[in-house]
């Protein structure tokens, strides 16, 4: 894609915009994933951490929703 446009007074196509503004926003979303993504990965092993301990001393606890 160009950002050139014969039919308008500045020749700068409307698309090329819009197309660099999702660029922006879809790197912006893929940076924020990654992030939650590692601390989803944190909290998993910090409850099966703890279920584990429960576990081993016997006590129950509620299970998940």
């Amino acid at each position: 894609m160009e950002n050139y446009c014969a039919f308008s007074k500045d020749h700068i196509c409307m698309k090329w915009l819009d197309y660099m503004l999702t660029l922006q926003e879809l790197e912006e979303a893929d940076t924020l994933c990654h992030g939650n993504w590692i601390e989803i990965q944190r909290k998993t092993e910090y409850i099966q951490t703890l279920q584990a301990i429960l576990d081993r001393h016997q006590i129950s606890y509620p299970p998940e929703m």
